[in-house]
């Protein structure tokens, strides 16, 4: 037999991983560029695509909020951020900041098996950029993010995880909406080059390719563009 206090934990872990996978899959949309800046997340549509409680959607709402993904305000309810132009600059002058540090912690910490990780997901991005179609274009935007956030991983340090998981996200929101060009989804071969560098140890080389890559792509960035997707479209896979 439960008990109360059972069964009340039990609907909090429930409700706990409902907030997460649909904070997840918002966080995706808005990753791969399918939510537009500006976009509005009303709590009754985002509650009825998810067919979950108000309560629910505006907890995931709130979370994704604390990351600088959405922006809520009184009034006037929730739209995925709009980033502006100098924030864009603030993302990705923290990159620079915190990406060579990743990297050299992960150098340290790489094994055999986490270079045959890594290419693989250069692999990935290479056949999607060989691919048509805003599906593949979608998958390609994520992979080139994945590349960054593994090399975190791998680092070891769980809070810059997080943080890198942050600043991909809004960097992706700034792409969104001043990118010109498909560099914008982050260079290819600059990833293999990162990739090499490590390999043959240099690692001055592959922070000063990191940091390279990460000018190359803001760059990129111009303050007219800008692309709108409502939120049913964006979320449809």
């Amino acid at each position: 037999m439960t008990s109360a206090s059972g069964a009340t934990q039990a609907a909090d872990d429930s409700a706990e991983t409902g907030t997460q996978q649909i904070r997840d899959a918002i966080r995706d949309a808005i990753v791969e560029r399918r939510l537009s800046p500006g976009t509005k997340l009303s709590e009754s549509d985002v509650g009825n695509l998810f067919n979950v409680s108000r309560t629910l959607a505006r907890a995931a709402l709130q979370a994704l909020s604390y990351e600088g993904l959405v922006s809520v305000e009184k009034n006037r309810g929730a739209f995925v951020a709009y980033p502006s132009p100098e924030e864009a600059r603030q993302i990705f002058a923290a990159r620079r900041l915190v990406e060579p540090g990743i990297l050299r912690e992960a150098a340290a910490r790489i094994t055999p098996a986490d270079i045959s990780h890594l290419k693989q997901l250069l692999l990935e991005e290479g056949r999607l950029i060989g691919e048509r179609g805003q599906t593949a274009r979608r998958a390609e935007i994520k992979a080139s993010g994945d590349f960054h956030l593994a090399l975190a991983v791998i680092s070891g340090n769980a809070i810059m995880q997080r943080f890198m998981d942050e600043l991909v996200a809004r960097s992706s929101l700034a792409i969104a909406l001043y990118g010109q060009s498909t560099v914008s989804s982050c260079g290819h071969s600059e990833h293999g080059d990162i990739v090499t560098a490590i390999e043959n140890k240099d690692l001055d080389e592959a922070c000063r390719l990191m940091l390279h890559h990460i000018a190359h792509i803001e760059a990129d960035l111009d303050l007219r563009q800008r692309k709108d997707l409502g939120l049913k479209e964006a979320l449809k896979r």
